[in-house]
């Protein structure tokens, strides 16, 4: 990759794109407003994007078991 090949884009742009891709196999998980630092607070809510390439169980499935994982490996 040339470094003229990189690109400065959106989150939003970022996530369209790969879910233009039919390659894409995945979710993306995002916070629905951008954070700027400093306190998380006690509430925040998050998007979920997956493409055709997964239909609505299998990527509840995939969301469950990386929760699975998380609890396993970082208790």
């Amino acid at each position: 990759m040339e470094p003229s090949d990189l690109a400065f884009v959106t989150n939003q742009e970022l996530i369209a794109e790969l879910m233009r891709r039919k390659t894409f196999l995945g979710v993306v998980v995002h916070s629905d407003t951008d954070w700027k630092g400093g306190q998380w607070g006690e509430e925040r809510n998050f998007r979920v994007h997956f493409n055709g390439n997964l239909a609505t169980e299998e990527a509840s499935r995939l969301l469950s078991r990386v929760a699975s994982y998380i609890d396993y490996h970082h208790c």
